[in-house]
């Protein structure tokens, strides 16, 4: 059997998510964006960057969070495991988190925990380059790149070269 099966263009889903959250992001209340580490980290550095944003850019771990933390504890933390960087108030602020790709919701999920854990925004919507379907909870993006499919056992993989352009596979 052949697979024929290729991953969305990574930087047009860039493209069409910048320009979804252009005038949300330069209106009368600015929201503060967060990354998620990883790929939605390096999303939200990027877009903070080329939107122009003035608004101190936040980093998120969802790591301790997660639902299958135990189970992973057992076979160590990775070596590049980050810490949350909150320059900025979370209570009663508008966030816009940023994710690479979203599917179950598990992550998002997570990373809600540890703002939470911060205080309590007035608000927060959530951005991602990629929804790839397949929700196990409640969990919908109000921007996104792209919406493109993939059952499992495959994955989409981000990766961001030195020049901080984006790609995309399947695994």
């Amino acid at each position: 059997m052949s697979d024929t099966l290729s991953a969305p263009d990574a930087e047009s889903a860039y493209a069409a998510l910048r320009a979804a959250l252009q005038g949300t992001l330069h209106g009368a209340v600015s929201p503060y964006l967060i990354g998620i580490h990883s790929g939605g980290a390096w999303v939200a550095r990027r877009l903070h960057r080329e939107l122009g944003l003035t608004t101190p850019l936040g980093l998120l771990s969802s790591a301790f969070h997660r639902d299958d933390y135990g189970q992973r504890v057992g076979r160590g933390l990775p070596a590049d495991l980050k810490a949350s960087e909150l320059p900025l108030e979370i209570d009663g602020a508008h966030l816009v988190l940023v994710d690479d790709i979203l599917f179950t919701g598990r992550t998002v999920r997570a990373a809600l925990n540890e703002l939470f854990d911060y205080g309590r925004p007035a608000r927060v919507e959530l951005a991602v380059l990629i929804d790839r379907g397949g929700r196990e909870l409640p969990i919908e993006a109000r921007y996104c790149g792209v919406r493109a499919p993939l059952a499992p056992p495959r994955n989409y993989v981000l990766a961001q070269d030195d020049a901080d352009r984006f790609s995309l596979r399947i695994e």
